[in-house]
């Protein structure tokens, strides 16, 4: 066996890479660590570990040395879009140093992401509907889905834990600047009053969701995403949730037929520092179609996934869920399943008229591919979850090659 170097970067904030640290050693793989800040250094407890105590403008040659020097044969990390990891993707391109790249999934719940060398916008999965229909063909084994339950409070508990060692950051890591959009405890603070609201607000938007139903009146369905989103931030032309409300509110209120409704729901992990339904509310009005759009906070995802007439997303996981129920789909942005016969391939502005439904042969080649080659049964944030998901990313990390790079070269 050739013993392998793997460096490890930013993970979740939780005890999922420690963990995956210790039994890819125990196989007798060399392992080592940067730590950018309090919360890593807590969470990491072992040895093998650096600091980049630099400004970011340092950390591309900083990581150039740190990859020579040390011989490093692969890199692991959670997101590829934050800050700190870019250098170190693009360092690892220029010496054919494997990326392995883990990220919620694709798929949810209970399922978790890895590919090599990035995820989403930068995925190896192609966008060819015909390659999907040949390379299914190669597929034996579909992963089977077995759930597990994840509280919220103990995933709560560890973000808590990593961004209170985070107090050390200005004493040890003074030029540290995190990559999401607030502070954690301007979150937090948005989080607590968000969620007494939505207790009250649950049982009421059920309420309304059930009577707008019972009425009959069709209705399209944009489930928004988080302002911080990479998704939204650098795989859209979107300048936050705000400006996707306006762009498909406008659509709605020029184009749509009118006894159409629009019904918009918010993330519900959403921190509740914009009021992205007061937003809603004034465009609506500054549109003239108020009486016909309802925004909700909380509600029956499923339910209004499955009553829609279309979906309309930036690139939500939603649109994997509506394809799998056979709901039309518009996707305004690049995403693994934006591609002919899955989403609409005309303009928003005639999908109000004209909204086509996935083709089921396509999707179903699409899924199975897609949950074989990059999808891992798992999670990232309770122990069941996580011993899962170790247990099956071992052999991928371990492998020449990932299951979709043999996959991509198959004879078709």
């Amino acid at each position: 066996m050739t013993r392998r170097h793997f460096l490890f970067l930013q993970g979740p904030a939780t005890p999922f890479f420690p963990r995956l640290a210790e039994r890819i050693e125990t196989l007798g793989h060399r392992i080592s660590k940067v730590n950018f800040n309090g919360g890593d250094m807590a969470y990491w407890r072992r040895g093998g570990a650096r600091r980049f105590q630099g400004k970011l403008e340092e950390l591309p040659a900083w990581s150039e040395k740190l990859l020579e020097d040390t011989a490093v044969t692969d890199i692991i990390l959670f997101g590829d879009r934050r800050p700190v990891h870019r250098p170190f993707i693009e360092a690892a391109a220029q010496r054919e140093i494997r990326v392995h790249v883990f990220e919620e999934g694709y798929f949810r719940p209970h399922w978790i992401t890895l590919e090599r060398g990035g995820v989403n916008g930068h995925t190896q999965l192609p966008a060819d509907p015909q390659w999907y229909l040949g390379a299914v063909k190669h597929v034996s084994v579909i992963p089977a889905r077995l759930p597990f339950r994840v509280p919220f409070s103990q995933r709560a508990l560890h973000d808590v834990l990593y961004h209170l060692a985070g107090l050390l950051n200005p004493f040890v890591f003074p030029n540290y600047r995190t990559h999401a959009l607030y502070t954690a405890p301007v979150e937090y603070i948005g989080y607590g009053w968000r969620m007494m609201r939505l207790r009250r607000r649950q049982a009421q938007d059920l309420k309304r969701l059930s009577r707008m139903l019972q009425t009959g009146q069709p209705f399209f369905f944009l489930p928004l995403q988080l302002d911080g989103d990479a998704q939204i931030r650098d795989h859209s032309s979107f300048d936050g949730v705000g400006g996707v409300m306006r762009a498909v509110m406008t659509s709605f209120a020029e184009h749509a037929p009118a006894d159409t409704l629009l019904v918009i729901k918010n993330h519900p992990l959403d921190p509740g520092l914009v009021s992205h339904e007061r937003v809603c509310s004034d465009l609506a009005r500054e549109l003239g179609i108020a009486h016909r759009v309802w925004f909700f906070e909380g509600g029956d995802l499923e339910t209004m996934v499955r009553c829609a007439q279309g979906v309309v997303v930036a690139n939500s996981t939603v649109g994997t869920l509506a394809l799998e129920r056979g709901t039309p789909v518009a996707a305004l942005a690049p995403s693994i399943y934006a591609m002919k016969g899955l989403t609409t391939d005309c303009p928003l502005d005639r999908f109000w008229h004209e909204p086509c439904p996935p083709d089921k042969r396509l999707f179903m080649a699409f899924r199975s591919v897609a949950l074989a080659t990059t999808q891992i049964n798992g999670g990232f944030y309770c122990p069941t979850g996580m011993k899962m998901a170790i247990d099956g990313a071992l052999p991928r990390l371990l492998a020449d090659q990932s299951p979709l790079e043999v996959m991509l070269n198959e004879p078709s």
